[in-house]
């Protein structure tokens, strides 16, 4: 059975992007490692969903047989969005570092998965995870160097979307890092450094 790849782009920046870059070389990776993987790209530079609404919110909260008409167009692209999740097996995020954080529309697209009684459930209590037996990869890309020296405290990008990913039962996350594209004693080997640590990577 082939494997699934949901590629989410978050970069304006197209081809020059270098998140984008180091996604794609994480799938050629993947796709070397096993050649019959089928890939959907969602880009939510071209395609952002919506951010969240008081329709949406109340439609979470009412039983599907109940639903308005209203409140079901509030959950369509939360249901696309939450299927093309559990439909597959790796999910590649592209993340350029905006002001510390992750890209609004990268936001959005978390609002619309992350849907008690869908992705999550308090049913016993505690919180617990839906969307498991995923594999999620991270190419985070940055100006400055944020993995390490004074400007680690100020990287929000990755801690968030780890504890959010955990939170809905993805705790399989691994990171890669172009950094230092901005500085200019660093931004002619950031994206070579990059690839070869995808390379380096045992997939």
């Amino acid at each position: 059975m082939s494997q699934k790849i949901l590629q989410i782009t978050t970069s304006t920046n197209g081809e020059n992007s270098f998140s984008n870059q180091l996604s794609n070389a994480i799938i050629e990776k993947l796709i070397i490692a096993q050649p019959d993987t089928q890939v959907q790209t969602l880009d939510l530079t071209k395609t952002p969903l919506p951010y969240l609404t008081g329709s949406h919110i109340s439609a979470v909260y009412t039983p599907e047989e109940a639903h308005t008409p209203e409140q079901t167009a509030a959950l369509q692209y939360s249901d696309e969005a939450i299927n093309a999740l559990l439909e597959s097996d790796i999910i590649v995020i592209g993340v350029p570092l905006y002001n510390f954080g992750i890209p609004a529309v990268l936001k959005g697209w978390i609002d619309q998965i992350a849907r008690a009684g869908k992705t999550f459930s308090y049913a016993d209590g505690s919180p617990k995870g839906l969307v498991t037996n995923k594999k999620v990869y991270l190419s985070i890309a940055s100006g400055a160097i944020f993995s390490e020296g004074p400007y680690k405290s100020y990287d929000f990008s990755e801690s968030y979307l780890r504890a959010v990913f955990s939170f809905l039962g993805m705790t399989d996350v691994t990171t890669f890092r172009v950094e230092g594209t901005a500085i200019p004693d660093f931004a002619e080997n950031a994206l070579p450094k990059a690839l070869s640590s995808v390379a380096a990577f045992a997939f």
